[in-house]
C-alpha cells in the first residue's frame, strides 16, 4: 500500500523518486523476464520444427519395406472394365470377355389389398430358412417384419390401383440384399412346417405375382475361342486375382475382347522420391529460417544485428546434419545422385525427375533398393530427433521448459523483494518529511523564543 508520501515538507517528488530507484532495483527481474521470452520462443520455434521431422518420420517410414516401392499400374482397353493393382501385382496382361453382370433377384407379389396370414418362411438358395412373424394382416406390418428380419431381403410397399370394389390394392417389392446367385430366395407365405409339406404359397409364383430380375453372377470368358477358354463367374461385378494382385470391375458385357494389363508405375515411384526430398528441404529451409541473422535499425535509426532462434545450437544443428547425412551418405558405395537425388552447395537436396525416371527405366531394383535404404536412414534419425519420450529435439524442448518455469519462480520472488523494496523507500521517504517537519517545528520555536528574547532586551 503506498504512503503518498510525495514531500509535503522538502517539495521533492517523492513517488517519481521511489519510481526511478524501483526502476533500477527491478533490472535484474526485467532481465530474467527477458530470458522467458526468448525462451518462450525457443520452444514454440523447437516444436514446430519437431513436428515436421516426425512428419518427415511418419513419411520415410512409410518407404522402408519393399512393398511400398513395389508399385504398379492396371488398365483395361475399354471404359466398361476399370481395375486397380495392389502392392502384390505383377507385370502382365489378359483380354477377357464379359458375358454377364452380377444382379440381385427381385420380384413383386399379386396385387393385394391385406396379408392373407401372419406367417412367412424365407428361403435362402442354399436352404437356409429364416421364419417371419407379422404383428398383422396388414401390409405395412408385413413389410416391417420382412425388413426387421434380418433375413437378406428388402420389402417394399408399391401401390397398384384397385380391386372390382374399389379397395386400394397394393403389391410387395422384394430384393435380395446382395448379388449372385448366393443372393436368390424364395418367399413363402406359411409356416417352414407348411413349406416342408409343400401347403406353403411361394409368393412370387402365384398368378399376378413375377420374378422381375433372377439372381445372377457375373462372368466373363478368359482366351474366348480357343481351346484354352475358360469362365470365370463372381457373386460382384469384380473379380480379384484374375491376375495377381489385380482387381477388375465390369460394367457392361462385351462381345469384343477388352485387355486388362499391368505395368510398373515409376511415376509413383517417382512421387514418392520427390516428396520425401520435398519433406527433407521443408525440414532444412525451416531451420534455416529460423537460424538467418538480421539487419535492422532502433528508433533511434542505429544498427542492430540479431540473430535467429537457433542460431548457435548445438542441438538443431546436429540434427540437420545427422539427417542431412542419412539422406546424402553413398549406398553400398553407390550415391543417390545416380537415382536423381543430390545435394546442393547450399546444404539443401535436389530432385532430377528425368534422372530418376531414367534409372527407373534401366534398373527398378537399384532405384527401389537405393530409395529404400535412403528412407530407413531418414526415418531412423528423423525418429531419432523427435520422438516424444527421448528424441534429441524432444529432450532441448523440455530442458527449455524447465529453465522458463524456474525463471518464473526467480520472477516471482523478485515480485515479493521488489514490493518490499518499495515499502521500505517509502517509509524512508515518509520518516524523512516527519523529520522535517519536527526540524522546521523546532526551527520556528527557536526563532519565536530569540525573537522574545530580543523584545524583553529592548532589541
Amino acid at each position: 500500500m503506498s504512503l503518498a508520501v510525495d514531500g509535503l515538507i522538502s517539495g521533492l517528488d517523492t513517488t517519481s523518486l521511489i519510481n526511478s530507484l524501483m526502476e533500477l532495483e527491478a533490472g535484474p527481474q526485467k532481465q530474467l523476464k527477458a530470458k522467458v521470452t526468448t525462451s518462450n520462443t525457443m520452444v514454440a520455434a523447437l516444436r514446430g520444427l519437431n513436428t515436421s521431422i516426425a512428419s518427415l518420420a511418419t513419411l520415410a517410414t512409410k518407404s522402408v519395406t519393399a512393398d511400398s516401392l513395389n508399385l504398379y499400374s492396371a488398365k483395361s482397353s475399354s471404359a466398361t472394365i476399370t481395375t486397380s493393382a495392389s502392392t502384390s501385382a505383377t507385370t502382365g496382361s489378359l483380354d477377357v470377355v464379359v458375358g454377364r453382370l452380377a444382379q440381385a433377384q427381385s420380384g413383386v407379389t399379386a396385387a393385394m389389398t391385406e396379408a392373407s396370414t401372419l406367417d412367412y418362411t424365407l428361403v435362402a438358395s442354399d436352404g437356409t430358412e429364416t421364419s417371419i412373424t407379422s404383428a398383422s394382416t396388414s401390409l405395412d406390418d408385413v413389410v416391417s417384419a420382412i425388413n426387421t428380419a434380418d433375413a437378406g431381403i428388402t420389402a417394399t410397399k408399391i401401390a397398384s390401383g384397385t380391386d372390382g370394389a374399389g379397395a386400394t390394392q397394393y403389391r410387395l417389392q422384394l430384393i435380395a440384399d446382395k448379388t449372385g446367385v448366393d443372393g436368390a430366395f424364395a418367399l413363402h407365405a406359411g409356416t417352414s412346417a407348411m413349406v416342408a409339406d409343400g401347403t406353403a404359397t411361394d409368393l412370387l409364383t402365384t398368378p399376378g405375382a413375377a420374378v422381375i430380375r433372377a439372381a445372377q453372377d457375373a462372368a466373363v470368358t478368359l482366351w474366348k475361342g480357343t481351346g484354352a477358354e475358360q469362365e470365370i463367374t463372381s457373386s460382384t461385378n469384380t473379380f480379384a486375382d484374375l491376375l495377381p494382385g489385380v482387381a477388375v470391375t465390369v460394367s457392361a458385357v462385351s462381345t469384343d475382347p477388352v485387355t486388362v494389363s499391368v505395368s510398373r508405375d515409376n511415376a509413383a515411384v517417382g512421387t514418392i522420391a520427390k516428396d520425401l526430398v520435398d519433406s527433407l528441404n521443408g525440414v532444412f529451409a525451416l531451420i534455416t529460417t529460423k537460424s538467418a541473422v538480421v539487419n535492422s535499425t532502433d528508433s533511434s535509426g542505429n544498427g542492430i544485428v540479431s540473430g535467429g532462434v537457433f542460431s548457435g545450437d548445438s542441438t538443431v544443428r546436429s540434427v540437420k546434419q545427422l539427417i542431412l547425412n542419412a539422406a546424402s551418405y553413398p549406398v553400398d558405395g553407390r550415391s543417390p545422385s545416380e537415382i536423381g537425388i543430390s545435394i546442393t552447395k547450399t546444404g539443401t537436396l535436389e530432385y532430377d525427375a528425368d534422372k530418376f525416371a531414367a534409372a527407373m527405366k534401366q534398373d527398378p531394383e537399384f532405384v527401389q533398393s537405393v530409395l529404400t535404404e535412403i528412407s530407413s536412414r531418414v526415418a531412423a534419425a528423423a525418429t531419432n530427433a523427435s520422438d516424444k519420450y527421448d528424441g534429441m529435439i524432444t529432450g532441448k524442448i523440455t530442458g527449455q521448459e524447465s529453465l522458463v518455469k524456474s525463471l518464473g519462480t526467480q520472477i516471482d520472488n523478485w515480485d515479493v523483494r521488489l514490493t518490499s523494496r518499495r515499502s521500505t523507500l517509502e517509509r524512508t521517504y515518509a520518516s524523512l518529511e516527519v523529520q522535517l517537519s519536527n526540524m522546521n517545528a523546532q526551527s520556528a520555536w527557536l526563532t519565536s523564543q530569540v525573537e522574545g528574547l530580543n523584545s524583553s532586551n529592548g532589541n
